[in-house]
């Protein structure tokens, strides 16, 4: 099986930073598009970034300029650098992958339990 662990969550104050991490593990073949998503509390999740196995990014509009999804291709891992935080970015971010394994050769996609960011003085 595949398992996401986010990692790096917490409480900041507005205009602080964060950087959240998350790792797959398991039985990988490969990884292909890695995101992080969002749900604050009574609204729809959200996608809040994106990136290709290759690199390629794109942000939500409420995000752009002030965070910046990367990845480490050789660690399974996603990150998402979170700057100039505002208190509508409180929510739980959830990382999202789409992976192959050796038993089972499609994507299918995982989700991370969570991690929970506050911003608030």
């Amino acid at each position: 099986q595949v398992q996401l662990v986010e990692s790096g969550g917490g409480l900041v104050q507005p205009g602080g930073s964060l950087r959240l991490s998350c790792v797959a593990s398991g039985s990988i073949f490969s990884i292909n598009v890695m995101a992080w998503y969002r749900q604050a509390p009574g609204k729809q999740r959200e996608v809040v970034a994106r990136i290709t196995n290759g690199g390629s990014t794109t942000y939500a509009d409420f995000v752009k300029g002030r965070f910046t999804i990367s990845r480490d291709n050789a660690k399974n891992t996603v990150y998402l650098q979170m700057n100039s935080l505002k208190p509508e970015d409180t929510a739980v971010y959830y990382c999202n992958a789409d992976v192959k394994t050796p038993s089972y050769m499609y994507y299918r996609n995982y989700w991370g339990q969570g991690t929970q960011v506050t911003v608030s003085s």
